[in-house]
């Protein structure tokens, strides 16, 4: 990767991109993890996650991110992870091959399908659900060490995503990226903010407005707004 320009925020490695074209071709020959940060994971401290993103590459998924990158200096733009992984297969459908792991049965073999109606060129090399129960893993790992993928994709939500990851890029080295529910707002069974929520920076209040009990998750918001103005981040 052409080294694009970082900092440290609360000593984690945060990347800046100045367009989704930016980053696509940052990562066109990477073989590491892809690790959305927002306010909420760059607030919290998780010693493991943390350096998976620092020996990684971090990436800001919501505007708290580009701000804190915005009061160190560097610019950048928002890069919604919920899209640019579909940005990802747009790019590289004909020259990579694809593996995907996540959701429930129902949900992954309902996104394996909706990708080959829209990406008629996508070569997957395989899929399974996001539910590993004993040896599953071993198994999982057998058989993309088999098929041998490029780029990786696991929906699992944060962080057994990023250590699932890890642990799979141990055993096969491929561009990995991180999805949470992105195969449920993909599939249609959950919806993503309205577009205007989205443009003015507003998906998490969005997020609070249909899931009130959220409030208390949401206050994280504020406590990185803080230490953001007061340069403590």
């Amino acid at each position: 990767m052409k080294t694009p320009p970082f900092t440290y925020i609360n000593k984690k490695r945060t990347y800046a991109f100045k367009s989704k074209e930016d980053f696509l071709n940052a990562i066109e020959n990477e073989k590491k993890i892809l690790v959305a940060l927002n306010a909420e994971k760059l607030n919290k401290s998780n010693i493991e996650l943390d350096q998976i993103i620092n020996d990684n590459i971090g990436y800001p998924d919501g505007v708290g991110a580009v701000w804190a990158l915005s009061r160190k200096g560097l610019d950048s733009v928002k890069i919604a992870g919920a899209e640019f992984w579909l940005d990802i297969i747009e790019r590289y459908q004909q020259t990579k091959t694809f593996y995907f792991v996540g959701g429930s049965q129902e949900v992954i073999e309902n996104t394996i399908l909706k990708l080959k109606q829209n990406f008629h060129d996508i070569h997957i090399k395989g899929f399974r659900n996001g539910f590993l129960g004993k040896g599953d893993k071993e198994i999982l790992i057998n058989e993309i060490k088999k098929c041998n993928p490029d780029v990786i994709f696991v929906a699992q939500g944060t962080p057994k995503q990023e250590f699932l990851m890890n642990e799979l890029n141990k055993e096969h080295q491929a561009l990995y990226m991180g999805l949470g529910g992105s195969f449920d707002v993909y599939t249609g069974l959950k919806k993503r903010a309205p577009k205007l929520f989205i443009k003015l920076g507003l998906e998490w209040f969005y997020r609070l407005l249909i899931e009130p009990t959220r409030w208390r998750r949401q206050l994280t918001y504020f406590n990185f707004a803080v230490k953001v103005i007061t340069n403590r981040i």
